[in-house]
Formats: structure tokens, C-alpha cells, sequence
């Protein structure tokens, strides 16, 4: 990477220098000193005669670090992308310091880095997450688009909400006259077996054996699938591109589904139905089948609420912990769908997309954090209608790089640059210097790419970040991303915003 020190002497090393040779020269011949000390202040003239007054005075205590404000209520616009430039090197520039206050100590600028093309419209704020001292901001506080990055949001809501060992059930019950439901909890997972993306997810089989104990000869003539845990009427947020369901990026939101409801079970990105509800009724209508359960075979499929609580089989999912981590370093949107509206509907808001907001600004602010003005769409990122600041960004990874509260979970699945997850690939060049030294979300929509995280930065500092690039497109965004994070990285706890 390129660091760019000036090349000549600073004044500080030139007086230090000077002062010594004024001192050598005094001992040596103390009379012919003082005209020369005298010719030696002429030559330096006033700015070097202020700058010698000032060095003999004795240094004012730096101000108090000033942490940043709370997230805008107000979402960015996205603005048009300017045109790409070339691929750019991060740049980590020494500038004059402000003699007053903390910005005394810091010297080193990325301004040239977070000025790339490739950027867009930017927005990026630093801090240190010992001192809590802000240390660069570019519309920092304006809340904007998070792409995936919103997914650290979902993961620290359902840890305060759900808490990391809870499990999320899928039942079956017993109805009159041959009829049983299948019952849906939010568990995404819920394999039929096939393969899947969820490794030690409970499985469809599972629960045929058990229903297949309990019922013995008894024949099925009714499956009734139910997803009635919370209203499917908003399962596809309007602002999601349909082509994340026909790719395979997103499912329809639905209490009850089997496999993220992908037509291949073991393949992370894959198409998805309109239906997961009665997808999930016929392999489960297989499966029971498959165990010997009478009449299985034939029984008819039918989409409702259970009218029973007869419980007579259940599976869990595996731990929040786990499933954060399966979660974010793929950045799977269908657990943090799962997550979001779970958490919605356990802490007794219904579970609808509507209530995402005010079930995220209760659960965040339990982290010592303003919300406020905070909007949630959805969990996963998805919607370019959600609206979450850098600068809050960054004050949750200081919770979450301190472990704080159970987040602990959430800082060890964090992708690292050059090394796992959605950056194993990134950071390259004259960036790779980075490398091992970012733990970060990556954020992708059609209108935005993100980055926000910690890095152990070159001095030993831990720094807390969020940069957004809005507007560009992901072939310029990605490496400038890179670049103003190398460049961070590389002025530590010396950054500063000029």
C-alpha cells in the first residue's frame, strides 16, 4: 500500500536540530555565539521565530474526545454514480495538525481515498473504540441504505431479544378424524434432507418418526400446513426486486418453510417459489410417507391455521448463536428474515415487517445506543428504504468488538479481509496490507455497497467503521471500499478529517 510521509524533515526535527547545534557551538566558543545565535534568528525569520517560541512553551493539555452524534432520522437520497476511476491505492496522507484539542495528536488523512469515484456518493465515519473519540466523518450522522451491513443490526436484536441459546420449534399437532398440522415457528432451516446450506439443521424425518410413534395404524387423511405464527400478507417486501426470489437470494417470508424454500436444498443461492407454505406441507406429506405412516401417501395438503394444541411431535432449531454464525458470513437474507421477524414476534410485536422498527430501537438501545431515527424495512438489508447511519454503525461494533452482552457471537462471525466469508476474496494489491485485520459486514443492493466493522489497525489501535458507497456500481465500489479501509487501517488511531 502507499503511504504517503512527507519526504523532507518536519520542523519539529529541524528545530530539535538546530537547537542542538546551537548548543554545541555555545560551549565551544560562548561569546562568538551570541552574534551568530542573533544572525541564525534573522535567517529563520518570524514564522521560524514563532515556531522556536513556540516549542520552549510548555504544551497544552489536550480536549476532552468528543464522541459523535446520534443516527439523522432522515434516509440519504441515492444520487447518480460519478463515472469510475481506476482501480484506486488507499491513501494515508500526513497533514499540518490543529495545535488545539485531540486533533493535536493526529496527523494522517484519507481524504484522497474517500474522494475515489468509486464511491459515489459517500458516507463513512471512524472512531476509536477505547477513547470513543470520533475521527473521521463524511456525512457520518446522515441515515442511508445498509445493504447487508443491517444484518449486524439483526443479529444484536435477536441476541437481546432471543438471547443465544434460544431455539426455534417446529411442532405437529393432532387434529380429529385423521388430521395433523405441521406448525411453524419462523424456523427457516427445517430440512427435508435432501442436502442443506444448514449444517445440523432438524429434519422433516425427524418429526414423521415421531408422529409415526404416536399414531401407530392410525391413518392420515389431512396435513394441514400452518404458517399462522405471524401474517404472511407481508411475506415480499414491495422495494425487494422479484429477481432476488427467481435467483435464489430471498424466499417469501413465511412462518413455515422447508430448506430457506430453495428448489436446491444444498445450493446457498437458488430459486425460490411462490409457495413455501405448501412446499413445505407435500415434503412433509413425503416424509411422513417415507415413515410408514398410514395413509400418508394420499392425504391431502391443505394451508390454515391448526385448530389444536395437541402436540405430538417437535424439533428445534439450533441455537441464535449458531445461526448467526451459519448468518453472517455468507450473509444468508434468509436467516436474517427468520431472525428478524422471530424477534419481532417473541417480544410481543406481532412478527410483522411493520414492527421492525420499534422492535430494533428497543432491542438496541439495551446496548447503551440512541436508535433514534433508525428505520428498518427488513432484516436482511435488502430494501433500499431502510435508513441506519455509519456513525451508529460504528458505535455498535464497539459493543460488538468488546463482546458486550452476548455480541461476542456476532464479532467472531464477522468476515475477515483476504481470509473467510464475503471478504476472503477482497483487500488485494496495495491493500492487502489490511488483510487479517478487518472483521466486517459487506453490504450489496442494486444501489449501494457497504462495509462496517473494526480493524486492528497498524498502530496497534482499534478502530470502529462504517463506509457506504451509494450510487456506484459494485465493480468501482468494491475495491474503493477497500482502499479508504486500507488507508484507515494504515493511520490508526493517527487519523484525522481534515
Amino acid at each position: 500500500m502507499s503511504d504517503q510521509q512527507p519526504s523532507s524533515k518536519s520542523l519539529p526535527t529541524r528545530l530539535r536540530d538546530a537547537a542542538a547545534a546551537v548548543r554545541r557551538s555555545a560551549a565551544r566558543r560562548p561569546v562568538p555565539w551570541i552574534a551568530g545565535g542573533l544572525a541564525g534568528v534573522l535567517v529563520l525569520g518570524s514564522g521560524g521565530a514563532v515556531a522556536v517560541a513556540a516549542a520552549t512553551m510548555p504544551s497544552r493539555p489536550a480536549a476532552a474526545p468528543t464522541v459523535a452524534a446520534s443516527a439523522s432520522s432522515a434516509p440519504a437520497t441515492p444520487r447518480a454514480s460519478r463515472t469510475p476511476s481506476a482501480t484506486p491505492t488507499p491513501d494515508a496522507r500526513a497533514v499540518p495538525a490543529d495545535p488545539a484539542g485531540p486533533s493535536a495528536l493526529r496527523t494522517c488523512t484519507i481524504d484522497s481515498a474517500a474522494s475515489a469515484a468509486g464511491l459515489g456518493d459517500f458516507e463513512g465515519f471512524v472512531m476509536d473504540a477505547a477513547t470513543g473519540e470520533t475521527l473521521f466523518s463524511r456525512k457520518g450522522t446522515e441515515a442511508a441504505q445498509t445493504g447487508s451491513v443491517m444484518k449486524t443490526l439483526t443479529s444484536a436484536t435477536a441476541l437481546a431479544v432471543l438471547g443465544g441459546d434460544h431455539r426455534i420449534p417446529t411442532t405437529v399437532t393432532k387434529e380429529a378424524d385423521g388430521t395433523i398440522a405441521l406448525v411453524g415457528h419462523g424456523d427457516a432451516t427445517l430440512s427435508a434432507g435432501n442436502g442443506t446450506v444448514y449444517p445440523g439443521a432438524p429434519t422433516l424425518a425427524q418429526l414423521a418418526q415421531q408422529v409415526k410413534a404416536a399414531l401407530g395404524d392410525a391413518p392420515v387423511t389431512t396435513i394441514v400446513a400452518d404458517d399462522s405464527y405471524w401474517d404472511d400478507a407481508d411475506a415480499w417486501d414491495p422495494t425487494w426486486p422479484e429477481t432476488e426470489r427467481t435467483i435464489g437470494y430471498q424466499p417469501r417470508v413465511t412462518a413455515l418453510m422447508v430448506d430457506g424454500d430453495r428448489a436446491n436444498p444444498a445450493a446457498a443461492t437458488s430459486p425460490r417459489s411462490t409457495d413455501p407454505v405448501g412446499r413445505a406441507g407435500a415434503a412433509f406429506r413425503t416424509a411422513l410417507a417415507a415413515a410408514g405412516v398410514v395413509g400418508a401417501g394420499n392425504a391431502q395438503v391443505v394451508h390454515r391455521a391448526t385448530t389444536s394444541s395437541d402436540t405430538i411431535a417437535s424439533v428445534s432449531s439450533q441455537p441464535v448463536s449458531t445461526l448467526i454464525g451459519q448468518m453472517i458470513p455468507n450473509s444468508d437474507n434468509t436467516l436474517a428474515e427468520m431472525l428478524a421477524r422471530v424477534s419481532s414476534r417473541e417480544s410481543g410485536a406481532g412478527g410483522s415487517a411493520a414492527s421492525l422498527t420499534g422492535v430494533y430501537q428497543r432491542a438496541l438501545a439495551g446496548y447503551g445506543l440512541d436508535p433514534a431515527g433508525i428505520v428498518i424495512r427488513d432484516g436482511s438489508g435488502e430494501s433500499a428504504s431502510n435508513a441506519v447511519s455509519p456513525a451508529f454503525v460504528a458505535h455498535l461494533m464497539v459493543q460488538v468488538a468488546a463482546g458486550a452482552k452476548g455480541l461476542g457471537v456476532l464479532a467472531e462471525s464477522l468476515p475477515v479481509a483476504g481470509v473467510s466469508g464475503t471478504l476472503s476474496s477482497r483487500f488485494t494489491g496495495a491493500n492487502a496490507v489490511a488483510r487479517g485485520k478487518v472483521h466486517a459486514k459487506t453490504g450489496w443492493i442494486d444501489s449501494a455497497n457497504t462495509l462496517g466493522g473494526y480493524i486492528d489497525a497498524a498502530d496497534g489501535t482499534r478502530l470502529t467503521f462504517a463506509f457506504y458507497a451509494i450510487g456506484s456500481s459494485r465493480a468501482a465500489a468494491l475495491p474503493a471500499l477497500d482502499a479508504v479501509t486500507a488507508a484507515t487501517y494504515s493511520c490508526g488511531g493517527s487519523l484525522t478529517s481534515s
